[in-house]
């Protein structure tokens, strides 16, 4: 047997060769836990963990809200409910200054609280409204930033995947998680909207004020299509806040409702069917993958005791709170520009986590906190996961450098909601102290 920081070099050496080679995610810290326990409790007990964590993970009553959310997106997607948003956000918002990039905020903000995946949001939004701004002469890097970064809104508005995960984690609860994420999603949003007008206003050239005129009675008429995601979203959050149900409950009803929506709408096919589950699948799977792997290289932190040797370290120097919540936004823009935050989030809590309650910040605010950065750390370059998708779904021809320099004004954007969050905690902890 190696000795903890021996083995903490050899594992975190092959760890980063894995995945510079192109390993997965999830498969390269599975693979890296294993060689850790290996090398520290034997060969026979990493392997016993080999056999009992996947099962315990996919058997998990809690974990299930994640398929089931994924269910409600997809469906939602199938009744065309992003189509009916958009087409509402576009009719109110159309006229103003940059009104079609607003309106695509909106609408994917909105579609957010049915769908909880971002890469789902980025990519149904790109071939939505990438034409629609593009036919009317928007700046394609104010188009495909604008997409990019409302589909990151996805991880804050409840339901949230990345909640879910945190959630496990850190053993906090899911419901207050969720609701705790309403009132800073709803700002994320309305700081976007805002810095779209603003730089419209500035530089009129980069969104040009469509010639379309909308009666009165079109406006109204184009809300009746909202009604969908209104109604997933009072069933799921509302039954959560009133304690109706309990999450794992709540996406299973969710995910009922938005099937009954299929049907209402007229929707309804096999083939359209197949699909969704199809993709409902993968999507899950995928999750999974990176979620056992990430428990599996937190097994081997627990075991070597690095994570009680790492927190006593920190938590010994005495460091002003804000010193270690710096360190902690950090690492987390650091990792986001390599890695998707799911394996942020598996990688770092287990070893931040107990640091930053240790020294006195709220766990709920600091899991908003948490899916905020990671938030951003979907749109950092190299490997921010929603340019890629925006780049890769986009029906117009768009570069990657295109992409990446409409979404720079938006970072800027996420780091004002960022510093208010941080400035004043109520924004967080309102809505779940008055559920509490």
């Amino acid at each position: 047997m190696f000795d903890p920081g021996t083995t903490g070099i050899i594992v975190m050496v092959f760890l980063f060769v894995i995945l510079a080679v192109g390993v997965h995610i999830g498969v390269a810290l599975g693979l890296s836990g294993l060689l850790g326990m290996t090398l520290t409790i034997g060969d026979h007990a990493a392997l016993a963990q080999l056999a009992t964590v996947p099962f315990a993970m996919t058997n998990s009553f809690t974990l299930a809200v994640i398929p089931l959310f994924i269910l409600m997106g997809s469906l939602a997607t199938q009744a065309r409910l992003t189509t009916d948003l958009y087409t509402a956000a576009h009719n109110w918002l159309g006229r103003l200054p940059g009104g079609l990039a607003m309106a695509t905020t909106l609408a994917s903000a909105a579609f957010g609280a049915a769908c909880g995946s971002t890469v789902v949001n980025a990519a149904v939004f790109t071939r939505i409204a990438m034409p629609e701004m593009t036919r009317y002469g928007y700046d394609k890097r104010l188009s495909a930033g604008c997409i990019a970064a409302s589909g990151t809104l996805a991880s804050l508005i409840p339901p949230s995947i990345l909640m879910v995960i945190y959630a496990i984690i850190t053993e906090q609860s899911v419901a207050t998680l969720m609701v705790a994420g309403l009132i800073p999603g709803i700002l994320s949003a309305a700081i976007y909207m805002g810095g779209i007008y603003v730089r419209v206003r500035l530089n009129p050239k980069i969104a040009p004020i469509p010639d379309i005129q909308v009666t009165r009675r079109q406006k109204w008429e184009s809300l009746y299509g909202v009604w969908g995601i209104t109604f997933l979203f009072t069933l799921v959050i509302g039954g959560i806040y009133a304690g109706w149900f309990i999450p794992t409950y709540a996406g299973a009803i969710g995910a009922f409702g938005a099937f009954v929506i299929v049907i209402a709408k007229r929707r309804l096919t096999i083939k359209g069917m197949v699909e969704t589950f199809k993709d409902a699948g993968v999507t899950t799977t995928t999750i999974f993958i990176i979620v056992i792997g990430g428990i599996l290289f937190a097994r081997w932190l627990t075991y070597t005791g690095l994570v009680a040797d790492i927190s006593t370290t920190m938590l010994a120097m005495q460091l002003p709170p804000f010193m270690y919540l710096a360190g902690f936004a950090v690492i987390y823009l650091i990792l986001g520009m390599l890695i998707d935050p799911i394996a942020i989030m598996v990688m770092t809590l287990p070893v931040m986590f107990p640091i930053m309650t240790g020294v006195g910040y709220d766990p709920i605010w600091l899991g908003v906190i948490s899916i905020k950065l990671a938030e951003i750390s979907l749109i950092t370059p190299p490997v921010g996961l929603n340019v890629y998708v925006v780049r890769s779904a986009s029906p117009v021809p768009l570069t990657l450098e295109d992409v990446f320099a409409g979404i720079m004004p938006f970072l800027l954007l996420d780091l004002v909601t960022l510093a208010l969050l941080i400035a004043f905690p109520g924004i967080v902890t309102f809505l779940p102290s008055i559920m509490m």
